[in-house]
């Protein structure tokens, strides 16, 4: 997995984009099952029929901060990614600093 990498999920309509890659081993899956490279041939897998409660978001980063990896959702879909087993979480915004 390699920064600047677009893949899909194999069990609902998510695609993302590696921002940050691993610093560590691991398969990044989103639904449960390994995500393709984009320009590849999806896993067979039976298709998610509803959202799970971390559905991949439209436009959001995800971070699994024991490696380092931040992954960009550029389709929204009804799983979740994971890495390593681990759920990725939603990266919250930077606050600005107050100006008086």
């Amino acid at each position: 997995m390699k920064t600047g990498m677009r893949f899909k999920s194999a069990v609902c309509s998510a695609e993302g984009m590696v921002i940050r890659a691993a610093q560590g081993d691991g398969e990044l899956t989103c639904g449960g099952v390994a995500v393709t490279p984009a320009d590849g041939e999806a896993a067979e897998a039976s298709p998610l029929a509803q959202a799970q409660d971390d559905a991949a978001l439209l436009g959001k980063r995800y971070v699994d901060e024991e490696t380092d990896l931040e992954v960009l959702c550029t389709k929204a879909g009804f799983g979740g990614f994971a890495f390593a087993g681990r759920p990725l979480t939603l990266k919250q915004a930077k606050s600005l600093p107050a100006s008086d």
